[in-house]
């Protein structure tokens, strides 16, 4: 013969002796209370109430849950579109002699290129960007088009200033250029 759940839980070792005794005086309570017509309307409110709080922390949990689902697939959303974009837009990289330094992560690395992209980069028409462990040589407009979505892809993207001529400058006759290799 089958035994009972209570039983069962027991053998188990899930439920102890008083627990058991406390369930059954409860449930006992209960139906007392039922029989002679006390409290009921008490109990039922107390019950709806604490099943409506129980739903609404279901709720308000589930609602965070979606919200950090949605985030983290708009985050692999734009993380795919930057990789589109670089993948899309990177300039095969000329061999050179002259290696360009720039700053990752507070490492210096160095990229050796020739000096038309040297003389680019310096002037600010290309920038460099970090594909996985790989750096990419893209055009300037397309690097403000990533660090518009995520500014950790763009590692180099030297602004086009126009250089503004003080009248007081005493070395205004000694122009230095920017791409001064030293």
């Amino acid at each position: 013969m089958a035994k009972s759940l209570q039983e069962q839980l027991m053998k188990a070792g899930l439920v102890d002796k008083k627990k058991v005794k406390k369930l059954k005086a409860e449930k006992l309570q209960h139906k007392q209370k039922v029989k002679n017509g006390k409290a009921t309307a008490e109990d039922e409110n107390l019950k709806q109430q604490e099943l409506k709080k129980q739903r609404d922390e279901k709720a308000e949990k589930d609602r965070l849950l979606n919200l950090q689902k949605e985030e983290a697939a708009f985050k692999r959303a734009v993380q795919a579109q930057i990789r589109q974009i670089i993948e899309m837009n990177r300039i095969p990289k000329e061999e050179g002699d002259i290696a360009y330094h720039f700053k990752d992560n507070k490492k210096v690395k160095q990229l050796y290129i020739s000096q038309q992209m040297h003389n680019q980069l310096a002037a600010g028409q290309l920038a460099i960007v970090k594909l996985d462990d790989k750096y990419e040589l893209v055009a300037e407009p397309v690097a403000v088009k990533i660090s518009q979505r995520d500014d950790s892809y763009v590692l180099v993207c030297n602004d086009r200033v126009e250089d503004i001529e003080d009248e007081d400058d005493p070395y205004a006759d000694f122009k230095i250029p920017d791409d001064l290799m030293w």
